[in-house]
């Protein structure tokens, strides 16, 4: 272990295609506009499939290789432990481990973004509940605003109580429609009030729906409208 404190936050979900790339480039964006004497370090630890890693080695200086990002990279768009059985590859927990603490070692903050849900499997064994708890990540769940968010919501919180993370708080993200994004639409599907009573997790903001999520000018515009200060650690 490192003797330097290095402050870490993962971005973790009810499942996939709910939003956590698009809290990531937010929190990255925001982080390189407003914390220009803070080091950033970006990480997604395994990654199945073209997405992530490319989108963020295009719209970011992070001053890292693709590699540094996502040390294990599966071709199959598939749950790891499926994409590596089918490319006869192998899922190194402690190469990941080890590639974290060298991050850790050369930055001031680092984002760690998750794949799935946490109860999304890794290896065979371990899923991103798992990986949470070992690392000691404070985590942050992304719920999507959708029919069936509340569910989820409740379900992943459940998870991350009996794995004993340290959940900071959950974002809202209007994934569909823009009118998804109006306070009556986000009311009908996954009402805060309600999350809040039945999880005891506070809502830490919303996400509009986003026609462009690449653009860095809103990434950073959508961050500032979050509780930033209980997300980006500073």
């Amino acid at each position: 272990m490192t003797s330097k404190i290095v402050k870490a936050l993962l971005i973790a979900g009810t499942d996939t295609g709910v939003g956590k790339t698009v809290l990531t480039s937010a929190l990255v964006a925001y982080g390189q506009a407003h914390m220009p004497n803070k080091r950033l370090g970006l990480m997604k630890p395994v990654q199945s499939g073209v997405g992530d890693r490319e989108l963020y080695t295009r719209l970011f200086h992070l001053d890292q290789t693709p590699e540094d990002i996502t040390p294990i990279y599966l071709r199959a768009p598939l749950a790891p432990p499926i994409a590596a059985f089918k490319e006869q590859a192998n899922i190194d927990l402690g190469l990941l481990w080890q590639r974290f603490e060298a991050l850790r070692r050369q930055r001031d903050v680092v984002l760690i973004e998750a794949l799935g849900g946490l109860g999304s499997p890794i290896t065979w064994q371990t899923t991103v509940a798992d990986l949470a708890w070992d690392w000691q990540l404070p985590t942050v769940l992304v719920v999507p605003v959708r029919l069936g968010a509340i569910a989820q919501a409740v379900a992943n919180v459940a998870l991350a109580r009996q794995s004993r993370l340290h959940l900071k708080g959950i974002v809202l993200n209007c994934v569909q429609l823009e009118h998804d994004s109006t306070a009556s639409a986000i009311n009908d599907l996954a009402p805060p009030g309600l999350i809040e009573s039945l999880t005891g997790v506070p809502i830490l903001g919303t996400i509009p729906h986003l026609s462009d999520p690449t653009d860095v000018h809103k990434l950073i515009q959508v961050a500032s409208n979050l509780e930033i200060e209980r997300l980006l650690p500073l």
